[in-house]
């Protein structure tokens, strides 16, 4: 299994264009040997400590492998939407780990 954990930082204003880019990259996930283990909005309240900015969302998922992963990126349906990424989604940190 490999782990991808995406913290993902909003254009003010684009919310719907980004949820609707997830409501067609979120489905693929699991075409790919994939699952969504969490999507996670939080709050200030939530915070402890923080030295980052707070993210909009931010994803844990997992893959079989890593080809698994990179035939999602590649998925052509989801590249005909990456415009909606784009456009709403001003920078992302994206962590791959393994369980050990």
């Amino acid at each position: 299994m490999i782990y991808f954990t995406q913290l993902i930082y909003i254009n003010e204003g684009q919310e719907d264009v980004f949820h609707a880019f997830e409501a067609v990259a979120i489905p693929l996930i699991a075409t790919y040997n994939g699952r969504l283990l969490a999507r996670i909005r939080p709050t200030d309240d939530v915070y402890i400590e923080s030295q980052i900015d707070k993210p909009y969302e931010i994803h844990l998922v997992e893959f079989d492998n890593e080809s698994d992963f990179t035939a999602f990126m590649q998925d052509e349906s989801r590249k005909q939407f990456l415009h909606l990424k784009e456009q709403s989604v001003r920078t992302s940190v994206l962590i791959k780990g393994v369980k050990l």
